[in-house]
């Protein structure tokens, strides 16, 4: 049975009129349009989704400042009243740039502790370590939430060039987070046409597996701005994905509701 995920909240607010500047991101919304962002959760939920990421991509200490806890409390808040037969994924992101592994620090366990301890506090469902191109930062991101005692997944992103990572890499960090405790490990954040390449070593890893790739260049269709065949040509990648033994399914930047829809009208899940 594949289990269906949301789709992207930043990509999609902005093309709404939103603005989500750095370094809060999609977080900024938190304060500027938080019926949005509900309103956001809610179509993903109406589309078949049944696993909602919390905008807390960037309520970080480092990213967001003192108002940090205030701020990743009401995000699960709107995640739950917009989804609330739903399950809650409480997302951290790299203390940095998910598209500059070079940028993480050496010691980062810490600063994701209290990030994962707020959200296991607010009553997530899950810990999403998402879109992580650093394995050493990953590691330490699902250590961090593995402590907690909440069930943990793990997404890696070798990012819009398909390049921050390869397959092997990928494996490797994989077998890692698995070792330190987190039951399913996810590609994200990668060209839907490059995904399939680093999915493949994730099979008989032991744990479930799967992916939500961006909608690659503007120029291909898939997505960032309303498309008759975009959802459908996604969805052709992820019956691919399927194929190979995938069962954790969404969507990343450029995607929207529709891609959802799609999704869940090919493959039905739960």
């Amino acid at each position: 049975m594949l289990t269906l995920l949301d789709g992207p909240l930043g990509t999609e607010l902005i093309a709404r009129g939103v603005s989500c500047p750095a370094p809060l991101w999609s977080a900024a919304a938190l304060e500027t349009a938080p019926d949005l962002v509900r309103a956001v959760h809610a179509e993903y939920a109406d589309a078949g989704a049944v696993v909602h990421t919390a905008n807390t991509f960037r309520t970080s200490r480092r990213a967001a400042g003192p108002a940090w806890p205030r701020l990743t409390r009401q995000a699960v808040a709107l995640a739950r009243e917009a989804a609330p037969t739903g399950r809650v994924a409480g997302s951290l992101a790299p203390l940095e740039d998910c598209y500059r592994p070079d940028l993480s620090p050496p010691d980062a366990r810490d600063e994701h502790a209290l990030l994962a301890r707020c959200l296991a506090d607010a009553g997530v469902d899950l810990l999403l370590c998402e879109t992580f191109p650093h394995l050493g930062e990953a590691l330490a991101a699902a250590q961090a939430c593995v402590a907690t005692g909440v069930e943990t997944w793990v997404s890696f992103t070798a990012g819009p060039d398909a390049d921050l990572l390869t397959p092997e890499d990928v494996a490797r960090g994989a077998r890692e987070v698995v070792h330190a405790g987190a039951v399913a490990v996810l590609v994200n954040c990668v060209p839907a046409d490059r995904t399939l390449a680093f999915l493949k070593p994730l099979v008989g890893l032991g744990v479930p597996f799967g992916a939500y790739a961006n909608a690659g260049p503007a120029s291909i269709g898939i997505g960032w701005s309303p498309s008759a065949d975009g959802p459908a040509r996604y969805a052709d990648h992820v019956e691919d994905w399927v194929a190979l033994g995938a069962t954790l399914i969404g969507s990343c930047c450029g995607c929207g509701p529709a891609h959802t829809r799609e999704l869940k009208r090919r493959f039905g899940g739960r």
